[in-house]
This record gives C-alpha cells, sequence and structure tokens, in this order.
C-alpha cells in the first residue's frame, strides 16, 4: 500500500500489465508507469520518481474485527463480486509456496524457491526478508537491521506479522512472547506488557508506543529482484 501522490500531486492508478513478473501501474494525471515492487515510475514524466509506503496491516477478516469492530466493509463494485471466489482460491494458492516463478519473471537470487513467501524489511538502508516458514516457527525476532534494533512478531493463528522499532524513551528494548499465539509481550529490560501492535498495556511503560516498520508481503522472486544481495532470516541462524 502506498500514497497516490507525487511531488505533492495527488494521483489515480490503472492497471498497466506485468513486467517481468511483477505488475506495473500507470497514473491517469502523467500517464506515467510505476512498477509495484520498486514503488518507482519506470516511463513518462516522473521517471525516477518513488512513491511512499503506507503503514498498513495483512491479516485475517477475524483477526481485523477483534480490532476493529465498527469496520464498514466496501460493497464491491458492478462486476467484482463474482471475481471474489477466484481471488480467494490464488490467495490461498499462494500461501502453499508451490511453484515457479512467471515465465517473464528476472529472478537470479537460488538461495529460496522462488513462490517462498517472505516479508521483506527495510531499515537504515538495508532489506531483509523473513520466510513466512521461519516465522510461524520462532514468533518473536530481536534484532539489528542495518544499525536499527528491530522487533518482529508474528502471530500464527491469524498469520499476522508485525515489526517496530525497539527504541523507547532513548532505550533499546528486547521483546519475549507472553502466550503461544505471541498476541501478548513483555520486555525483559522494564517487564512491562505489549501486545503485539506495538501498545505497552501494563506496567511502568504503560500508554508507550513502539514506532511502527513497514513489512512488505512478496514472493521471494519479486523481493529477491528489487533488493539484490538482501539477506535472509534463518530459524536458529539469525541471517544467511
Amino acid at each position: 500500500m502506498f500514497r497516490a501522490e507525487a511531488n505533492g500531486r495527488e494521483l489515480h492508478f490503472e492497471n498497466a500489465g506485468v513486467i517481468g513478473g511483477n505488475e506495473v501501474f500507470r497514473d491517469k494525471e502523467t500517464g506515467s508507469r510505476w512498477q509495484q515492487s520498486s514503488l518507482q515510475a519506470i516511463s513518462g514524466p516522473l521517471k525516477g520518481v518513488h512513491l511512499e509506503l503506507r503503514e498498513f496491516l495483512l491479516t485475517t477478516w477475524a483477526e481485523w474485527l477483534r480490532l476493529h469492530p465498527r469496520t464498514l466493509v466496501l460493497k464491491p463494485l458492478p462486476g467484482y463480486a463474482e471475481r471474489i471466489p477466484e481471488k480467494n482460491r490464488q490467495i490461498r494458492e499462494a500461501l502453499l509456496q508451490r511453484g515457479s516463478a512467471p515465465a517473464d519473471a528476472r529472478l537470479t537470487d537460488k538461495r529460496l524457491p522462488p513462490k517462498t513467501m517472505i516479508l521483506g524489511l527495510t531499515a537504515a538502508g538495508m532489506s531483509k526478508a523473513y520466510p513466512l516458514n521461519s516465522l510461524r516457527e520462532v514468533k518473536v525476532i530481536n534484532e539489528l537491521l542495518g544499525g536499527e534494533p528491530v522487533v518482529i512478531i508474528h502471530q500464527p493463528g491469524s498469520d499476522t506479522t508485525t515489526a517496530f522499532s525497539r527504541r523507547v524513551n532513548g532505550k533499546i528494548l528486547r521483546f519475549k512472547a507472553e502466550n503461544e499465539q505471541a498476541s501478548e509481550l513483555t520486555d525483559v529490560e522494564t517487564g512491562s506488557l505489549w501486545d503485539a501492535y506495538g501498545h505497552s498495556t501494563h506496567g511502568r511503560l504503560k500508554g508507550a508506543e513502539l514506532k511502527t516498520l513497514i513489512l512488505e508481503p512478496e514472493f521471494w522472486f519479486a523481493w529477491s529482484e528489487f533488493h539484490p544481495g538482501t539477506q535472509i532470516y534463518s530459524a536458529g541462524k539469525g541471517r544467511k
């Protein structure tokens, strides 16, 4: 998810096909074409400009409704409702993480199978891929990325993953899960209780909030193409 504006101008986008196995969009205002994974304009008057990522949460409907019980649901446009079952099938198939990359994908990094589902994170100029299977196993990861202390939290029940800076009031905290679903955590330094969305709910730091970092869900073939040299998290090893 990104901000639909560039150089202070609001933009409206439409699909413009696929290049290298990655979707491309065109803005109606300038006709510039934008690559999905790089968020960069690849042609047109805005060539070279980058769009800004927005915070978002990829989760299940049940988890979202628990967090936001008064949520309104967008009614599908005419002709789209019929496509939802097929889209859901494609999503379920993608979570199986099997198969090869699209025929036109420019995959060069063989460290992981191409359809491995990863959560990509960039911090302090460094990028790292966190395979979904590793996150399901470890649940809470404390580490440094580009010198930035980060924590990645995975709730296996809904496959919801969040990431934050571990700096609070000038101090670096270390977190551990308080239950099997990692829906609650404590920091080792103060023993304060936190939810999986960066809010301290009890203890000395009650009311504090962690700075959100934006994770990008991608297939490995797409992430590795646009983040050459990216690190890969490996459960038990930290990096690969």
